[in-house]
């Protein structure tokens, strides 16, 4: 009878202590969609089946989200998705950026990290299928429009001459939002790696300073040391002609910094990008670095570092 009593007192406790946490249910708020992302009907409606109910303002919860305490962690988990990514507003910025938001998004599901594994492991209508992500590759790797006739191959030796100096004179190129400087001595560095965009048909080939290339010959990939220094440089994609491709119209450069105390805050390392020939700043406000630390988030094993060196820089 005291077990049976014990038990009875457990379970009213419980029942006592469940409804008092629904009684704390701050709301999520769900602004009007003022600029959703111009996708195909074929795109939009896999976005919308998979991805809205964290990263857009229509966000609809299943019943048992909306009871404590897993609202509460879906709640959050809502509002910092639609700070990354927010499919109801992102329309408003230029085409260029719509696309580069989604592939960043597709890498993310193509990784494996999105959508999180604890979130996919309830909602399980969440996760992109193979026939889905084949569909949203396809409209990633379709030009949007009629491609410009291609830059002269010698473009990206011009451009490169001009913003890394004129007249003898080197040019001034403004820091980051951030704080984080541009590094023209990079030209003078070894190539450690290269990768390309399939999206938007860019080449890249990464750089590293001494300090980087000291660490792969030592095999310390994995946490890189304090003062290295990798910059990945951007060309458009030009058909050589000889069923090749070489590099076209110089597009950005972009540099990653590691300084664990000074840039703790973003995961140990400076991020930065320099578009344009004349090497513009990317950012609007210091919070463009989020979108480095999102994207680079699934390497977070490997200190947030995509590049796997090739033989050639040890």
């Amino acid at each position: 009878m005291t077990r049976m009593r014990l038990l009875t007192g457990t379970g009213i406790a419980l029942l006592l202590i469940g409804g008092a946490m629904q009684a704390y249910h701050p709301k999520l708020e769900s602004p009007p969609v003022t600029a959703e992302i111009q996708v195909p009907d074929e795109v939009k409606q896999i976005l919308r089946q998979r991805c809205y109910s964290c990263h857009s303002n229509e966000t609809k919860l299943p019943w048992y989200d909306n009871l404590a305490p897993a609202y509460w962690i879906v709640r959050s988990d809502v509002r910092e998705g639609r700070e990354h990514v927010n499919f109801s507003t992102i329309g408003a910025k230029p085409a260029a950026v719509q696309r580069g938001t989604l592939f960043e998004s597709v890498n993310l599901i193509q990784l494996g990290s999105m959508p999180l594994p604890r979130y996919l492991a309830v909602h399980r209508d969440a996760g992109v299928t193979p026939d889905e992500l084949v569909t949203l590759r396809h409209y990633l790797e379709t030009p949007p429009v009629q491609p410009a006739a291609p830059a002269p191959a010698a473009a990206a030796e011009t451009q490169f001459q001009h913003w890394i100096a004129s007249n003898g004179t080197p040019i001034q190129v403004q820091p980051e939002w951030n704080g984080v400087p541009f590094l023209p001595e990079y030209k003078n560095w070894k190539p450690v790696s290269s990768t390309e965009r399939w999206d938007n048909h860019t080449m890249r080939q990464i750089f590293g300073n001494d300090i980087a290339l000291e660490a792969i010959a030592d095999g310390k990939i994995d946490n890189w040391p304090d003062g290295t220094v990798f910059a990945k440089v951007a060309w458009l994609q030009q058909p050589d002609g000889k069923g090749g491709i070489t590099t076209g119209a110089f597009q950005q450069v972009e540099l990653m910094i590691k300084d664990s105390k000074k840039y703790a805050s973003t995961e140990g390392w400076g991020w930065g990008r320099w578009r344009g020939d004349d090497l513009k700043p990317y950012g609007k406000d210091a919070a463009f670095q989020n979108e480095c630390i999102s994207c680079h988030e699934p390497v977070a094993h490997s200190d947030h570092v995509y590049t796997m060196p090739i033989g050639g820089a040890q």
